[in-house]
């Protein structure tokens, strides 16, 4: 059997390391010059940091055996801090109802609790839009504060055009009364299960996983062919993906090809569309994103692992801070890196506009936070842009996909895995079980639907810290 997979990243690199490990003869084509995906790590200023904060954990087995077998002891456990930043306040995430009384002022706590019982007694009845599911469950005014601003620099349009999806995905066990009664527990209860309070982290970044993966599959016999993009996928008269065809034009046979390449480019790749299909996926869109970093010449600059700007007066929405990952990644620098992140579609201004003018607007964001003071110089700054980073859950986006996915669920042989292949807003672990089933399916050892990996984000993710890579 000759298995190819599209894409380096953690969803087709999991792949490539389950048949391999089982002896089949796998290649990945990667277009870029480095594998690991958005989840890859840089060198820079003499630091290693990650394209944003990407964290660890599961208590999915399949998913831990493979960071395992990887990293196996090169990792460490990093103790979580995340707060929400609004109108120069810091708010605990979760939230903690002694926080949330302590920064608000006390008409806008009443505003709140009103607003919520109100909710409570008639309630929106079949909410479809992300807007009204988070209403339903927290009341408008905490909408408000803490969910509009932030998903609307995210996504890039109203919260009244994002579909219920993204809410029933991420927070669909969390509720104010749930936040509360933790809160008065000291948070000894019952937490959402993206609320865990540690995480695993590679002792040189995340990319390091990947990279390990990529040594583990060559030494195996396998191959990972870095800088060779792939135009299209190959379908026979039976239906049948059999081999792809590369951008210099070279055709690879395959008995199975498993794709992570977005899947709009991946239709655009494909003869004989029917024009259904064609018009579903001008539909489907993604958002892009900024990464603009800065070095600080500090180590104390503030405590959290990365913070979530809900002010409505900067365009950035998250801010990480490398100096609190792990000291390894420092390399004994007395510096701080800095990540804001910007969101951006390919017509916006901000999207094409001079590396040169985008830092300089990092730069006095982050002083307008008051983040940093007068006495700390920014030292160096740095531009990344990554184009289709997060899939699009526009209002009705589901009946689009519906339509693309059971068409090509007639292409045998042929899987679409990963956030891009998939179009789902996936965490690495829900990547990385994506390339696992995958690979179980090809091997004949698990008859999993694939595109439901990710819809139940209970299913890999639940449990507390003790539950979570510990052996």
């Amino acid at each position: 059997m000759k298995v190819v997979i599209i894409g380096a990243g953690p969803a087709g690199l999991s792949a490539a390391y389950e048949l391999t490990k089982a002896g089949v003869d796998v290649t990945i084509y990667e277009a870029s010059g480095e594998v690991g995906g958005m989840c890859k790590s840089i060198e820079l200023w003499g630091q290693i940091v990650d394209l944003g904060p990407h964290r660890f954990y599961s208590k999915e087995k399949r998913i831990n055996t493979f960071f395992h077998e990887i990293i196996q002891d090169d990792f460490t456990m990093v103790k979580r801090l995340t707060r929400i930043y609004y109108r120069n306040r810091f708010f605990n995430y979760p939230l903690k109802i002694l926080n949330v009384l302590k920064n608000l002022p006390f008409t806008t706590t009443i505003k709140i609790i009103f607003d919520y019982c109100i909710q409570q007694i008639h309630p929106i009845k079949a909410p479809k839009t992300f807007e009204e599911w988070v209403i339903n469950r927290f009341g408008k005014k905490l909408y408000e504060i803490f969910f509009k601003n932030y998903s609307e620099k995210l996504w890039g349009i109203p919260c009244s055009d994002i579909d219920v999806d993204w809410a029933a995905q991420r927070i669909k066990t969390l509720s104010l009364s749930g936040a509360i009664i933790n809160a008065i527990r000291d948070n000894s209860g019952t937490k959402h299960t993206t609320l865990i309070d540690q995480f695993a982290y590679p002792k040189y970044g995340t990319g390091q996983l990947y990279k390990k993966a990529q040594d583990k599959i060559e030494q195996m016999g396998n191959r990972v062919i870095l800088n060779n993009p792939v135009k299209k996928i190959l379908i026979d008269k039976n239906n049948k993906a059999n081999g792809i065809v590369l951008a210099d034009g070279t055709t690879i046979s395959a008995d199975e090809v498993i794709s992570t390449m977005p899947i709009t480019n991946l239709l655009k790749g494909l003869d004989h569309i029917p024009e259904n299909i064609k018009k579903a996926a001008s539909k489907l869109y993604y958002r892009n994103t900024i990464l603009v970093y800065l070095e600080i010449d500090a180590i104390d600059l503030f405590p959290e692992n990365w913070i979530y700007v809900h002010s409505p007066d900067v365009k950035h929405g998250r801010i990480t801070n490398f100096r609190n990952w792990c000291p390894s990644i420092n390399k004994g620098k007395k510096t701080s890196i800095l990540c804001l992140e910007y969101w951006a579609f390919e017509e916006d201004n901000i999207w094409t506009e001079k590396d040169t003018i985008i830092e300089e607007l990092a730069k006095q964001e982050l002083r307008k936070l008051q983040l940093i003071n007068t006495t700390h110089n920014i030292i160096n700054s740095h531009v990344i842009r990554i184009p289709k980073c997060y899939p699009v859950y526009e209002t009705g986006y589901k009946k689009h996909l519906d339509v693309i996915t059971n068409y090509l669920n007639e292409i045998k042989n042929l899987k679409l895995i990963g956030r891009y292949g998939a179009f789902k807003y996936n965490n690495q672990d829900h990547s990385i079980l994506m390339g696992i089933l995958s690979a179980q399916k090809i091997l004949g050892k698990s008859t999993v639907n694939l595109w439901d990996i990710n819809t139940d984000i209970e299913y890999q993710e639940e449990g507390k810290i003790k539950d979570v890579l510990i052996q």
